[in-house]
């Protein structure tokens, strides 16, 4: 048998996820769960905040404030943020982790590009952990890359787990994408291809799929649960930014004269260039 190791190099894309930050009203709860479910350990702490990631790299960044509204899953924000397995047999023995402990599961799907399952944290947040197919298996006979949902074999996910249990989340591991919820996907076309310049990896009904280097996508949106919402409330929680490390710092200058000319206000400093979706979402570049 042939194994593929034609897997997509994250670190070579010229513009990838960084650290994704969640307003919550229980910072405790919400910290807990991530430490406990997906194995992501603190990286800083501050007062009312906590980073956490793995082997010192952040990924998801909390800040906590009681007094925030619940979460709205009719108003624009996240989807889900979704944490990257360097293997499948990561993914397996995740999977295994949860099924011990006993997590619910919103559901599982073959993705074709991917192998995915589903959940939310405490307050609603929604969370993909999955594994990338070769690139190989991801395009049709004209070179498009497919998509699709379909029933995940998760009893043939675990026998790739080989007898190995779960330890943590893996140090290879990141964010892999972030799908958000939109009002109107033809203006997140407007912003996230026009203005960031990510392709159009892929169309669902719905939904964009934007992808930069090849990948299936680094960003989603779509209107399935929020079709013509407008800005989402500040004081809600729910995501409140997305970082996009870029490659190529002419990449930012580039971004920054388009957003100027479509007339989106942006600030730039030595953290990097941050501008506002249509939505509300901070989105913040660095190089």
């Amino acid at each position: 048998m042939t194994i593929a190791t034609d897997f997509f190099d994250m670190t070579a894309a010229p513009m990838r996820i960084g650290t994704v930050r969640l307003k919550v009203r229980d910072l405790r709860a919400v910290s807990a769960f991530y430490q406990s479910v997906l194995g992501l350990t603190p990286v800083a702490t501050g007062a009312n905040r906590i980073t956490l990631g793995t082997g010192g790299t952040p990924l998801l960044e909390l800040v906590g404030d009681p007094k925030l509204a619940p979460l709205d899953p009719g108003q624009a924000g996240l989807f889900h943020t979704a944490f990257l397995m360097p293997t499948r047999a990561d993914l397996a023995r995740w999977v295994a982790h949860v099924a011990e402990a006993r997590v619910p599961l919103q559901g599982a799907s073959d993705h074709i590009v991917s192998e995915a399952l589903y959940l939310a944290d405490p307050e609603g947040n929604g969370i993909e952990v999955y594994a990338d197919r070769p690139v190989s298996d991801w395009h049709g006979e004209s070179g498009e890359i497919r998509m699709s949902t379909d029933p995940l074999d998760v009893q043939d996910l675990l026998q790739s787990a080989e007898d190995t249990v779960w330890s943590g989340f893996p140090e290879a591991g990141s964010v892999g994408h972030v799908h958000l919820q939109v009002g109107d996907t033809a203006e997140a076309d407007r912003f996230y291809r026009d203005v960031l310049g990510l392709d159009i990896a892929a169309r669902y009904p719905g939904a964009s799929f934007y992808g930069s280097g090849g990948y299936h996508h680094q960003l989603a949106g779509n209107v399935w649960n929020s079709r013509r919402a407008g800005q989402r409330p500040e004081r809600m929680a729910g995501l409140d930014s997305v970082e996009i490390l870029v490659r190529d710092a002419m990449t930012i200058t580039a971004i920054a004269a388009r957003a100027d000319s479509a007339g989106i206000a942006s600030t730039r400093n030595a953290d990097g260039l941050t501008l506002r979706d249509p939505w509300g979402t901070a989105i913040t570049l660095r190089n």
